[in-house]
Order: structure tokens, then C-alpha cells, then sequence
């Protein structure tokens, strides 16, 4: 559920009329609804109550912006980060370190050396010589680090290849057959406290086989390391519950997939981990745009947007889908192909699609674009990068400015010997 709804004919966002921010603000913009941003907490959070104790950590990429990250912190969710970056903006927005996990296969020196510095909660550790060189910044400092291995499970997740991340063949984690042997050895260091092990096999997964499978396997490791003398404290497995993007398309819910954590994870003793991001965040926003022309085409008309592919890269990447409306729909019908403005074939949202009938100057939505869109935007052909805004009830802000062309090309320099 969100609520982005039809009011009198015309989209609104809770309670502000989508036509009102374009008009305030222009397009291309997102705009995020807090109240679906507060639900959607709320609903994953009472889904996993039955799995005992847990920690949930919102997986920063799927959407950082400060505005959203505080909606969260006040939901009492913790972060995901993935680089230095994304943790300055987990402390911004007043989620406190010890409630931070530190994930990603390439963290650096100095962003290990400034996350044990705010007294960050868990690393995520994703090869041998990452634990060996934290264990050995912790100790310099007189600290223990509190950290897990992460494993990869070798179990395809049946998403999408560019989001799949627990086959062999990926780069993350380390082989589920070396892990015992891996965690004997770091568990030695004196400046690490490895408290467990964490997975994360996908993002936008829409079976809950997959992962029933990945922690199975878990499950055995954590038991064959408690043989070994290692006490387990934390499992971490991760994230990657699908939303749907399509009208009509159905995928686990919360509750379904709380379920299955509590059946399988039974037993373990744990603090269970957990890192939702799309499933928070992608039904919570949508992209406005405006047409600019509806051009004839060999087969279908063109509808030419003002959002582009380095506005909402998905499309272009993935070949995603995501619903398409008219603002304020007149009931008819049409069927066209929807492309931006960007110098770039690929710069196409959709083909032969069915959608309301738009004319140019209509505005549009494109739907489920709250996570991963604004996050990945560029500036390819010089564009500005696009505004965000938050709502609500019936009020809105700007949450991140339009940042224009001239202003990115402020920021440039031509050399002293390319002046004369």
C-alpha cells in the first residue's frame, strides 16, 4: 500500500496534489510520502516479531536522503552502509553508530579507521584480510571490533543477474566451504569480537525459496562452528524482499516471510540481523515528469518525458518496469513507447506500452521509484540532477535541490597551460 491516490481526477501524495509540487518545483522531481515510508517500517517490523530478537538496519542505497533516513530513525531503524559516505549520513540523520552495519567487499583503511572511531555497531566482513587488517586498527586503539563473517551460500536467488549476490561466482562473502577454517583463524585476532556470520544472497527477490535455502545452510555453519568452541551471538541475513512494480503482481509480505525466518531460524539462539531497503522505500516514492512531445513513430507514437535515464537508471540497466500514469487521467487510452531527452537509444522507459492517454505538457508518474532512483542519478548530457521532495500530509518540502548545470560546470577548472 502507499498513498499516491486519485483525489477529484487529479494524483495526489497524501494530501498535496502532485500537480502543485511540479508547479512549485518543476520537473523532473521525486517525491517521497512519509506516511508510506512510516507503514512500510511498521508492517516489516510486526512481520518479524514472531522471529524473536532482531535488529533492522534500512540498507542506506536504496534511497539516502537525509529527509527519509530521519523518518526512519525515528521508526527506530538502524542503517545499512556500504561506504564511508553512506555512514556520515546514518550519523546526520541521528541513527546512532552502535546501531550501524558496516557491509560491502571494499571498504577502505580509512573508512574502517573512521567507523571504529564513532563506535561503529558491526562490520560485515568480507574477506580474510579485511578482519586481519581491522583486528589490527581495533588493537592499536585498545578495541575490539565487533564484526561477522559474511558467507556466500552458493544459492542463486533467481533475481535479476546484476542484483544476484550469493553464487559462487560473485564477489561477495567468502566460499561457505572455506568459512569455518576463515572464522577459526580471526576469531584468534585480539582486536576482533566476532560475534557470527551474515548472508545476503539478492536484492528484489520474489520466492521465499531461495532464502529458505541460503539459511538452511546458515543454519549448519552456525551449528558446525558452535562444535568448534565458537560462541555465535548474531546472524546477520541481510535483505532482498522484492516489491511489486507491476499492477496486479503479488510477492511475499512481511508476515510471510517473518514466518518463515521464525520457522527456520528456531533453535538458533541468535540475535537475528536484518537489512530491508527496497521493500521500505520502493513503493514510497514516485518520479514526476512532464511530456514534452508526443511524437509519431513507425509503430507507435513516442512519448517524449522531461525524466530521463540518468534521472531513473533502472529502466535502462535492468530493462525494469515501472507503471506509468497520467496525472490527471481523462479515462482514454493509448499505446505508445515513453523515452526521455538523453542522446542515448537505451534512454527508453518503455515500448508498446498501454498507458492513459497524455498529451504534451500532461504530467506523469512513474511509479515504485523510491528506491533505487534518485540514489543512482547522474548528469550524463549535463543535465541537472534531480530535485527530491518529501510530503507530509498536506505540506511538502524540498529535501534535495535541483542542482543545475551551471553549477555543476562551476566546479570544474581548465589548467593554467590550456588558458593561453
Amino acid at each position: 500500500m502507499d498513498h499516491f491516490s486519485l483525489v477529484d481526477g487529479a494524483l495526489h501524495c497524501e494530501g498535496v496534489p502532485l500537480a502543485a509540487i511540479a508547479e512549485a518545483v518543476g520537473t523532473p522531481v521525486y517525491v517521497y510520502s512519509t506516511a508510506t515510508f512510516e507503514r512500510h517500517a511498521r508492517v516489516f517490523r510486526e512481520g518479524l516479531a514472531p522471529a524473536g530478537d532482531v535488529h533492522l538496519a534500512y540498507a542506506i542505497k536504496a534511497n539516502p536522503n537525509l529527509a527519509v533516513l530521519r523518518v526512519l530513525a525515528r521508526e527506530g531503524y538502524g542503517a545499512d552502509v556500504v561506504s564511508g559516505g553512506e555512514l556520515a549520513r546514518a550519523l546526520a540523520a541521528g541513527i546512532p553508530a552502535k546501531d550501524v552495519v558496516f557491509s560491502g567487499v571494499g571498504k577502505t583503511v580509512g573508512e574502517l579507521s573512521t567507523a571504529l572511531d564513532v563506535g561503529l555497531g558491526q562490520f560485515n566482513l568480507e574477506l580474510e584480510e579485511e578482519g586481519v587488517v581491522l583486528a589490527g586498527l581495533a588493537a592499536a586503539r585498545g578495541m575490539r571490533a565487533d564484526a561477522t563473517l559474511r558467507v556466500n551460500p552458493d544459492v542463486d536467488a533467481g533475481t535479476h543477474a546484476k542484483i544476484s549476490t550469493g553464487k559462487r561466482e560473485n564477489k561477495f562473502g567468502v566460499p561457505i566451504d572455506q568459512a569455518p577454517a576463515i572464522f577459526a583463524r580471526l576469531a584468534g585476532l585480539p582486536g576482533l569480537a566476532l560475534r557470527g556470520v551474515a548472508i545476503h544472497i539478492g536484492s528484489q527477490l520474489s520466492e521465499l525459496a531461495p532464502l529458505e535455502a541460503a539459511y538452511a545452510r546458515i543454519g549448519a555453519l552456525v551449528a558446525e562452528l558452535r562444535a568448534a568452541g565458537h560462541p555465535i551471538e548474531r546472524v546477520d541475513l541481510g535483505g532482498g524482499l522484492g516489491v511489486p512494480y507491476r499492477a496486479g503482481e503479488v510477492f511475499p509480505s512481511p508476515a510471510e516471510y517473518g514466518a518463515m525466518v521464525a520457522r527456520v531460524t528456531k533453535g538458533w539462539g541468535v540475535r537475528l540481523m536484518f537489512e530491508p531497503g527496497r521493500v521500505i522505500a520502493g513503493n514510497a516514492g514516485v518520479l514526476l515528469t512532464k511530456v514534452i512531445w508526443v511524437k509519431p513513430g513507425a509503430i507507435n507514437p513516442y512519448v517524449i518525458v522531461d525524466a530521463a535515464m540518468n534521472d531513473l537508471a533502472r529502466p535502462a540497466m535492468y530493462d525494469a518496469w515501472h507503471d506509468f500514469e497520467a496525472v490527471s487521467p481523462s479515462g482514454a487510452r493509448m499505446t505508445a513507447n515513453i523515452a526521455g531527452p538523453v542522446c542515448e537509444s537505451g534512454d527508453t522507459f518503455a515500448m508498446a506500452r498501454d498507458i492513459d492517454t497524455v498529451k504534451s505538457g500532461d504530467l506523469a508518474i512513474f511509479r515504485t521509484a523510491g528506491a533505487y532512483g534518485a540514489t543512482m542519478a547522474s548528469t550524463y548530457n549535463s543535465r541537472a540532477l534531480v530535485p527530491e521532495v518529501l510530503v507530509d500530509g498536506d505540506r511538502f518540502a524540498v529535501v534535495a535541490d535541483r542542482i543545475l548545470p551551471e553549477t555543476i560546470l562551476a566546479a570544474e577548472r581548465i589548467p593554467d597551460w590550456l588558458k593561453a
